[in-house]
């Protein structure tokens, strides 16, 4: 980093020494946005956060093009110098969402396993790069079809098609010149779109739908429940953090209709609060749905869910819906009851006492939220395996830590090899054998009169009873609850700990310090505090055994 003497900062009033004007003339210039800044160590701390933004990447590409080629997953995608700002670009690419493109690839290629070929839809494409790993990695399995309004987008999609070798249908291939060998053959196809997203959920029926705009998605759920498949799967990305993690709270009323304060378990309450309007949304087109998956991390929440049709589904679901009461004075937590019959006091539902012993109102209630649960252990184990198979070494830490927290298990009684590996694609093949008497139902049922629909929910009951006993609602942090002037236990101690004592344990991805569990906050107090130590007392042991170590010493010289 060179210094910069020349008389391109300007100075500041009231300075009028030679002195001062030498050290205010000093200073840097950054290489990425071109601002000048007056200390070395400022400028550093700039040029980290446009590391941290992805913004320092190498995006010379020689001559005069103005693209950048960036290549994930084996596919290579052109991005505009400022892709990076969705203010200012039309083709928006976020670097930081790799791990979301991941989770959704294998969300796909899970359900390609069940069933192919599918007709999925990428509804918000803008570079294309998520409906083309789909088209590349899994060939002749899917039928894709990459939609966007905008015109630079489509555009750009159809070059990076060009670019990956994958042909667009409906456009002509040009013939060779004479003299020039053949044409290098596609290795698959696309359907490249410009439509509104709701437009094109309403017109054609899709297996699985991705959802993933600049913000909410609460706008174009209705239009994704319409006309989505029996047994397809709907995954929503939300990247509206300031609403979503409660940030907002009047925006959260207004996009989700729920009621929601700052807590320690934000993350999970904002997942829930996301398959809450998931799941409205689908019982308004009379089907339910069944949550494959839900993860909330720094950037976007996402949701993966499989659509149950008929209205027997969709009250099961509506059932779902449940209100939240949360203690504001020590954050315990939990679900109402359901039913019609009016309480007395509903903080008797609370595990805690501090409406006893505290004034005023002690607890708020929270949603509607999502009281069912997040994850689907086989669903899981499956996405596992193809994360293994398409090597995506980036998500598997994840995915293992998705399996641990739905079986509420900690990862040392957690292995893939072996006998797990056959364990699952022996599930596999019992879930695709009950996907096709469904489809065999369906389709011998068209000429005819419409099933009472008895039939198929016997076959979805077959598929929930190899799910796994459900997992506890949201989760303690063992920092958030530690005890003052006490050394609380290692992590993983403390969840050999609970576990010794009867519990369910397992951490979980929406904090890493965070213990799902289903003991009472009480009883994970009482349990981290018998195995914490005081700090002065592990200081005066420390002392005491120096001492009687050097008792012992002079002893031996003396004898």
């Amino acid at each position: 980093m060179c210094i910069c003497h020349l008389p391109c900062r300007q100075l500041k009033t009231g300075l009028g020494t030679d002195q001062a004007q030498g050290r205010l003339v000093a200073h840097y210039h950054c290489v990425v946005c071109s601002v000048t800044i007056a200390r070395k160590t400022d400028m550093i701390s700039h040029l980290k956060r446009h590391i941290n933004k992805g913004e320092t990447e190498a995006s010379y590409s020689g001559g005069s093009d103005e693209y950048e080629i960036m290549k994930e997953l084996g596919t290579n995608v052109q991005l505009l110098p400022n892709h990076s700002t969705p203010q200012k670009t039309d083709t928006y690419f976020n670097r930081k969402m790799k791990t979301n493109r991941q989770l959704v690839f294998c969300s796909l290629a899970v359900l390609a396993e069940e069933r192919n070929p599918l007709e999925c839809l990428d509804a918000f494409g803008a570079t294309g790069i998520m409906g083309l790993q789909w088209a590349k990695h899994l060939r002749s399995a899917v039928k894709v079809t990459i939609n966007d309004i905008n015109e630079a987008c489509v555009k750009m999609i159809r070059e990076n098609c060009h670019l990956n070798h994958i042909r667009v249908e409906g456009s002509r291939t040009p013939r060779p010149a004479e003299g020039v060998g053949e044409p290098d053959t596609p290795i698959a196809s696309v359907e490249v779109v410009k439509m509104d997203a709701n437009v094109i959920m309403h017109l054609r029926p899709f297996d699985y739908i991705h959802l993933d705009p600049f913000g909410t998605a609460v706008n174009y759920l209705d239009a994704a429940f319409r006309n989505v498949r029996n047994l397809g799967i709907v995954s929503v990305t939300s990247t509206d953090t300031g609403s979503l993690y409660s940030k907002s709270p009047n925006v959260t009323l207004r996009h989700y209709g729920c009621h929601i304060v700052r807590t320690e378990y934000y993350r999970e309450l904002a997942a829930r609060m996301v398959v809450a309007s998931v799941a409205r949304a689908a019982a308004r087109c009379n089907k339910g749905i069944e949550v494959l998956l839900a993860v909330a991390l720094e950037h976007f929440v996402l949701v993966v869910v499989r659509v149950l049709r008929g209205p027997t589904q969709a009250d099961e679901s509506a059932k779902r819906l449940r209100q939240l009461l949360h203690c504001q004075w020590c954050e315990e937590r939990v679900f109402l009851k359901p039913g019609s019959m009016v309480e007395e006091s509903l903080y008797r539902q609370l595990p805690c006492q501090c409406h006893g012993s505290m004034p005023g109102k002690t607890a708020v209630q929270l949603g509607p939220l999502w009281s069912g649960p997040l994850f689907n252990t086989g669903f899981l184990r499956r996405m596992l395996v193809a994360a293994v198979q398409h090597s995506m070494e980036d998500i598997q830490p994840l995915v293992k830590t998705l399996i641990c927290e739905a079986d509420c298990t900690t990862l040392k009684s957690f292995s893939v090899t072996g006998h797990s590996v056959l364990a699952n694609q022996v599930e596999c093949g019992v879930v695709i054998k009950t996907l096709q008497k469904v489809e065999e139902a369906d389709t011998a049922d068209q000429s005819g009169k419409r099933k009472s629909g008895e039939d198929t929910g016997n076959l979805v009951k077959k598929l929930k009873s190899d799910v796994s006993l459900e997992h506890p609602a949201f989760y303690y942090s063992i920092h958030r609850h530690s005890i003052r002037g006490m050394n609380m236990p290692k992590l993983n101690k403390f969840l050999q700990y609970l576990t010794e004592a009867g519990f369910r344990v397992s951490r979980t991805h929406f904090d890493p310090t965070g213990v799902r569990t289903d003991a009472t906050l009480d009883q994970f107090k009482s349990v981290l505090t018998k195995y914490s130590v005081p700090t002065y007392t592990s200081a005066a042991h420390t002392s005491t055994h120096g001492q009687g170590t050097g008792a012992v010493d002079a002893g031996r010289k003396t004898d």
